[in-house]
């Protein structure tokens, strides 16, 4: 094989690559327009004398439709319309539900159900089909979304090596060893992997995923807050009323046993008596929010009740006999931020409730509004006794003309309260999207569909999942409106506007100079180092161009590389196809560029989890091809 000369053209690639790498890791500036300032540098340095293979010029923003930039599109999409019918509430729900709300069930749970769902679907589609469900598990457990999102991702990269249809260089390697049997003699030749060959060595790597981020994740995982986990969430309740208001009282479930003495009281009664607020009744299955004052209590029944811990436990369990449960159980899901929370509503000069009282208006049966409390000038009047403040009987207020109402409410009902000419609603920080569950049937029709065009037929991965996302919006599952708003542009212009670098790497010639300077350094080492070497070749070929790329480069040197050293060329082709998928370290990766943004990572965030991940990953492939193989 003759070797490859270092040209100019190549020495301003890996200067390229350099400065790329160090804007990255710095931050000097964002990173999706340090991605852009590259391409700009590229396309500018092509018009240079003997610079011209840098970049094609006309071809130079090609990567705005490619099929990576346009399938990440559609896919951010679905996953937006099956959001938008709450599918993926329920099943967020359903989660907490069997695996609690501890980190450290729920990032299995969630990790090792994506890592398998990527098995048969593009791992970036699996990815952002989770990207809700992690999204309003955050909201729900206040776990803050960068300690969810990593594993997510991270496991959907692991699981797209279970199957040989899992991820595109594994589709694409049967391919490359046919070719490569034309050139090959009868003795030498490859038979193709079957769809299942991986799956013990995927299996490995998943596993390996969740394992560490169980293990570790605590140490290696950011704790900030991205804006996927606060978009559209209101103030908790305990923090947003005692900051603003100097109210301190904390929700509680409480559950009513048979033979109590509450049994046939109403709301209203026990509320005034024991200086506590009913937010919620549950009976037999019967759940309700901001109940009607004269609701009697049945046995047995849950409560759902706001007040002073030390109040309700000496005053109010204790004497009746009632258990406060360590948790929200039944009302987990109502009082989660992402379905209702305190607001504030103010009364305005014309209103038609102005004289009259909360009980009078029936607001809580009317507007769902269960009041915290009435700021009136500097004072503050409550119906729950705290530290501060001496309990005042607020629903017998007469309501005033500026008066603020610090309401508990589901957003639902607020909207239509925000639309009364009687009520100005100032919080403004809560979803204000209404849910379309009536949709929910088209939605999983088209998903399902898009799922069957990308698994039984030859269709483009991009126009099968575009085809998708088109479907939803024409059967109003979601707007077009909605759908741009979906659409994380930075991760789309991040994606785009690195394919040209990936380009410029590969028709330099760039990439086998690099590849033929690491197999000479790895020359007379044992066979195994050789098939480790490439390994850690595709690895590094991955960060900085597609993971197809790579492949297509790689695995015809592999092949030659086993031929003479009397290794099994398939094998060896098969270190390449999966060592791509090894991405972890900067956010070049799809999936990674996907969560990034919503889970507020920075790209030194990858280097220190994706470090650790990488070496595993490598370590493991090892393992297991050699186990398998």
């Amino acid at each position: 094989m003759e070797a490859t000369v270092l040209t100019y053209e190549m020495m301003t690639v890996l200067g390229l690559l350099a400065f790329t790498v160090f804007l990255f890791v710095s931050e000097i500036i964002r990173i999706d327009l340090a991605a852009i300032l590259v391409m700009v540098i590229l396309g500018g340095l092509s018009t240079l004398p003997g610079l011209g293979n840098l970049a094609d010029r006309s071809e130079l923003f090609s990567g705005f439709s490619s099929n990576a930039v346009i399938s990440i599109i559609a896919v951010m999409i679905i996953g937006a319309g099956l959001d938008k019918t709450g599918l993926m509430s329920k099943v967020a729900a359903l989660i907490l539900k069997r695996g609690g709300t501890t980190e450290g069930r729920i990032i299995p749970i969630v990790s090792g159900t994506v890592g398998v769902i990527s098995s048969f679907m593009q791992n970036v589609g699996a990815a952002a089909l989770f990207l809700p469900v992690i999204s309003r598990i955050s909201a729900r457990t206040e776990i803050p979304m960068s300690r969810l999102a990593m594993p997510m991702g991270f496991c959907a990269i692991l699981g797209g090596t279970i199957t040989m249809v899992g991820s595109s260089p594994l589709i694409l390697l049967n391919d490359l060893l046919i070719s490569a049997n034309s050139t090959l003699p009868a003795d030498q030749q490859m038979q193709p992997f079957g769809l299942f060959s991986v799956t013990p060595v995927g299996l490995m790597l998943v596993s390996t995923g969740v394992l560490y981020f169980m293990l570790l994740g605590r140490w290696i995982l950011p704790d900030q807050r991205g804006r996927g986990a606060d978009a559209g969430a209101a103030r908790s309740m305990q923090t947003f009323v005692e900051s603003t208001y100097g109210l301190r009282a904390d929700l509680f479930e409480v559950r009513v046993p048979e033979g109590s003495i509450l049994i046939g009281q109403s709301l209203a009664d026990i509320m005034v008596a024991h200086h506590i607020y009913i937010l919620g009744t549950s009976y037999k299955g019967h759940k309700v929010i901001a109940p009607m004052a004269d609701t009697l209590i049945e046995a047995p029944a849950r409560l759902a009740i706001l007040g002073l811990r030390r109040v309700l436990e000496d005053e109010f369990a204790e004497p009746y006999g009632l258990e406060i449960l360590p948790a929200l159980d039944v009302f987990a899901d109502d009082f989660a931020a992402t379905e209702s929370g305190v607001a504030e509503v103010v009364i305005p000069p014309g209103s038609t409730v102005i004289g009259q009282t909360p009980i009078e208006l029936r607001l809580r049966q009317t507007h769902g509004l269960s009041i915290l409390a009435i700021h009136r000038g500097e004072e503050t009047m409550s119906h729950v006794e705290t530290e501060n403040h001496v309990a005042t009987h607020i629903g017998e207020v007469s309501l005033q003309a500026g008066d603020t109402m610090v309401v508990h409410v589901q957003w639902e009902r607020l909207m239509r309260v925000k639309a009364d000419q009687n009520f100005v609603v100032v919080t403004s920080d809560f979803p204000q999207d209404e849910l379309r569950p009536h949709k929910v049937n088209w939605a999983l029709g088209f998903f399902f569909m898009t799922l069957g065009l990308i698994l039984f037929t030859d269709l483009l991965l991009s126009l099968a999942l575009l085809a998708g996302a088109v479907g939803m919006i024409l059967s109003r599952v979601i707007s077009v409106d909605e759908a741009y708003d979906a659409v994380s542009w930075s991760t789309v212009f991040l994606l785009a506007s690195l394919i040209p670098l990936g380009h410029a790497v590969q028709n330099t010639g760039t990439a086998m100079w690099i590849a033929e300077q690491i197999l000479f350094l790895l020359d007379g080492w044992p066979l195994w180092s050789l098939q480790a070497g490439l390994a850690i070749l595709a690895t590094v070929f991955t960060l900085v161009m597609s993971n197809v790329g790579a492949t297509v480069l790689l695995v015809p040197l592999a092949i030659a590389i086993a031929i003479s050293a009397g290794e099994d060329p398939a094998i060896f082709a098969l270190t390449v196809a999966i060592s791509t998928s090894n991405s972890f370290l900067i956010p070049t990766h799809q999936v990674n560029a996907l969560i990034m943004g919503p889970a507020g990572y920075r790209v030194v965030d990858f280097v220190r989890s994706g470090g650790i991940m990488t070496l595993l990953f490598l370590v493991v492939s090892m393992i297991g091809l050699t186990l398998f193989f």
